[in-house]
């Protein structure tokens, strides 16, 4: 069983060597443990700095193409280097690398296919208290949006099971958190959360560049991502809003003109039926958006099959 610990990394040459030195080198039921360094166009000596750190496994993206791209580069390089389990971890030392081992537990022992780390986050010192109250917040959204239990939806501390790895794909630009999640309840893999520790803080976070511009992101990556794997509810709940509406205008409408005064409410009837046929065309794009979506999960078993046989080309090749 291999474990590979990728992590992502955007000019983190004081920070990394610290993580890299929590990293654990055994683990019970891991016969090998692996690091990963996605370095994503740093400007620094962070490249330099893994490689002192005795890392000898490191992708470059060449220019900063973001925390997305860069995680969905180590899934794909981390397969390539026959990766079991996939842990992912920041570079700023975040996370508590002690807790690694209760991470992959689940998925070790065949319950989970993704193990998010849920951090402390009404404890976190270094958290204001505005952060703290948004991060409960985005959790609770996620929870009734992706229909699973996740406690810290933005926690980038997550273990990935082989399966899960090949199946994921990552739509947003900035980061990979919310999507991964709605997309594993929407392809049946299985998620669970175990609780973590985290360690002081060694930098500011740069993911954003304030607290309005990652909820803005945040709400928009969700709607995206609940439109792509849930288009026929989204779609339908519209068109149910337009022809509700349409039916009670075009109902009070009856009900004056069969009291003789229909004539006065004209403009009830035509907006009435402006709200019906606008919801009659919403439910029709449900039906096709479905249909798409079905033609969407075919695509992506292909992609999967076809990562498969890459892979097993690549090893050939290797060999």
């Amino acid at each position: 069983m291999k474990l590979v610990i990728q992590i992502p990394c955007f000019n983190e040459e004081k920070s990394l060597p610290v993580t890299l030195k929590d990293l654990p080198d055994r683990i019970e039921g891991i016969d090998k443990i692996e690091v990963l360094v996605i370095d994503d166009g740093s400007t620094d000596g962070t490249v330099e700095a893994a490689r002192k750190s005795g890392v000898s496994e490191i992708i470059s993206l060449g220019a900063n193409k973001g925390l997305a791209k860069a995680f969905t580069a180590g899934l794909n390089k981390a397969l390539e280097m026959g990766a079991d389990i996939i842990v992912n971890t920041d570079a700023d030392n975040q996370y508590n690398s002690e807790y690694i081992k209760d991470l992959i537990k689940p998925i070790l022992e065949g319950r989970a296919d993704i193990v998010i780390g849920s951090r402390p986050v009404s404890k976190i010192k270094h958290f204001s208290l505005l952060k703290k109250c948004l991060q409960k917040l985005g959790s609770f959204v996620m929870r009734l949006i992706s229909k699973t239990d996740v406690q810290d939806a933005p926690s980038g501390f997550r273990a990935f099971s082989r399966s899960a790895a090949l199946q994921l794909n990552v739509f947003d630009n900035y980061t990979y958190t919310l999507d991964t999640i709605i997309q594993a309840k929407a392809k049946g893999l299985v998620t669970e959360c175990v609780e973590v520790e985290v360690n002081p803080e060694l930098r500011k976070s740069r993911l954003f560049t304030n607290m309005f511009e990652y909820i803005r992101r945040s709400v928009f990556t969700m709607l995206r991502m609940f439109i792509i794997y849930r288009p026929f509810r989204f779609f339908i709940i519209i068109g149910g809003i337009f022809l509700f509406f349409g039916f009670l205008l075009g109902i009070r409408f009856i009900y004056y003109y069969a009291a003789g005064s229909g004539q006065g409410h004209i403009q009830s009837l035509i907006l009435a039926a402006i709200l019906l046929l606008t919801g009659v065309q919403v439910s029709l794009i449900a039906i096709l958006s479905e249909l798409i979506s079905i033609n969407r999960k075919l695509i992506e078993d292909v992609q999967r099959m076809v990562k498969l046989a890459n892979l097993k080309n690549f090893r050939e090749d290797i060999k």
